[in-house]
């Protein structure tokens, strides 16, 4: 990795800054004949005519529905900044959910401010930093200088395939600071925003606005849709990818089935949506297991919890539990069973007008059933449902909405969300489970260290439901099938 870079980041430079040379740098300085002659010689790379990118329409209606909630209030909604990873080195840039739902864009420092406009209206501005300045050597010499990090739009092409009137982000905090009237900040992502603002705001007010933001990404239109259809499909693919080098994990760890489901998601994705659990044996019973650097073996179930992220930023979220040999054991198969039993009911139960917790309470239910039929719990169910006896077992809820955050909508009122209702156009998870810990005691031995979790991504549509996720088989005579074809 190169390293005659300067740390200096662009938005804090004035057009006729002089860079600081790095500590340990190999040049001790820019002669003023090297500067002139990198000012000079460059082809024009302005780009014109340029589309509008595909959501333009959809973010301009959010912001339309934005501005009637807050009549009167100056909104500002950034995309945050890049966080240091290791002295220099930078963690891959990711924007706030709530500014890329707004807008669009995904650009670093980048800030949409609805300025009041007349009685209820807004006008709605996306403050950018531009292409970085070729007079004053930023492009070559600062670490995020064009040379170094790659090209940014000019703030003309943003304007373009955004459909927002663009300006520079390096003059918003004074303006800012100045500015007057109630203002409202999604807190969290840029401190630089949010000091200018120190005096103008309050706490309660901006909750209310991430709140609204929360609550508004509830019901997807088709753009989101069919995002996250796309998504979905290609975690499918990303599985089938794992099936097919199952023996190569068995050589090394579970970092090989992370890295293959990796492979798949930059390719046809952005990224990753979440760290992926790559849980083979007993760690399939930890809930979030990202480490994954534990052994595969056959005979032991693996539980692969993954899924791609699309370029717009709406992930998918799946789960299979896979016996690693293509091969359920019968007490493998009897857990399996009944966690796939649970989801068919929750999934029956994902329609319009039905209660938010319907589907968990169906699926919980079977799994209560099951326990108490295996004799791990005393009966009646009803009894082990009302004090909560069979989640030593169960553990999480059944489900979380989905979309631009794998846990979508998590800033969203109470009433709104779990003691809410479902709408067609809301997308959901179905994830019951099933782990009995590796010393858990209380469990015959045989079931000690088995953990299944079924997950699956499901619409709510007008009559009913859609899974999005079903070109991954569940039931487990399926899925042996469906493994054995993969693996010829």
């Amino acid at each position: 990795m190169a390293d005659e870079l300067t740390p200096e980041t662009p938005e804090e430079e004035q057009p006729k800054k002089t860079h600081k040379q790095r500590k340990n740098g190999l040049y001790p300085g820019v002669s003023d004949e090297l500067a002139e002659n990198m000012r000079t010689g460059w082809a024009d790379t302005e780009l014109h005519g340029l589309e509008p990118i595909a959501q333009a329409a959809h973010t301009a209606a959010r912001r339309e529905a934005l501005s009637a909630r807050f009549p009167g209030d100056r909104l500002v909604v950034p995309a945050g900044r890049l966080k240091i990873r290791s002295n220099d080195t930078e963690y891959p840039f990711r924007a706030a959910t709530e500014y890329a739902y707004l807008t669009g864009d995904q650009t670093e420092n980048g800030v949409l401010v609805l300025e009041p406009a007349g009685q209820n209206g807004h006008t709605a501005t996306i403050y950018l930093l531009p292409r970085s300045n070729r007079e004053n050597g930023e492009f070559w010499l600062s670490g995020q200088g064009e040379l170094w990090v790659g090209r940014r739009h000019s703030l003309a092409e943003a304007e373009q395939l955004l459909g927002i009137p663009v300006k520079d982000v390096r003059k918003l905090p004074d303006a800012l600071a100045e500015a007057a009237g109630p203002v409202r900040v999604v807190r969290g992502h840029d401190p630089v925003i949010e000091k200018a603002l120190t005096d103008k705001v309050t706490a309660e007010r901006d909750e209310e606005l991430r709140v609204y933001l929360s609550e508004a990404r509830a019901v997807k239109d088709e753009f989101e849709i069919g995002e996250l259809q796309k998504a979905v499909d290609s975690t499918v693919r990303g599985f089938e990818d794992v099936v097919k080098v199952l023996d190569k994990a068995e050589a090394t760890s579970e970092r090989y089935i992370e890295g293959t489901f990796f492979l798949r998601a930059r390719v046809e994705g952005n990224d990753v949506g979440y760290g992926s659990i790559c849980a083979a044996g007993p760690h399939a019973c930890t809930l979030h297991w990202v480490r994954n650097d534990g052994p595969v073996r056959s005979g032991d179930l693996l539980l692969l919890d993954a899924g791609v992220e699309t370029h717009s930023l709406y992930t998918a979220d799946v789960t299979r539990t896979l016996p690693i040999s293509g091969s359920y054991t019968d007490i493998q198969r009897k857990i399996y069973d009944a966690v796939y039993e649970a989801q068919e009911a929750g999934i029956a139960a994902v329609k319009p007008g039905a209660k938010f917790r319907d589907f968990h309470d169906a699926a919980q239910h079977v799994l209560a059933e099951k326990l108490v039929e295996w004799g791990l719990l005393e009966g009646p169910v009803e009894r082990v449902l009302e004090l909560g006896l069979q989640r030593r077992w169960t553990l999480h809820g059944t489900g979380h909405m989905l979309g631009m955050d794998v846990h979508d909508c998590a800033a969203a009122r109470t009433e709104a969300y779990v003691d809410g209702t479902l709408e067609p156009g809301m997308c959901l998870t179905v994830e019951p489970g099933l782990y009995f810990q590796a010393d858990d005691l209380t469990v015959p031995e045989e079931y000690r260290g088995i953990g299944v979790r079924i997950e699956d991504d499901i619409l709510v549509t007008e009559d009913g439901n859609r899974n999005l996720s079903a070109g991954l088989p569940r039931a487990s005579a399926d899925v042996e099938a469906w493994m054995a074809g993969l693996k010829g």
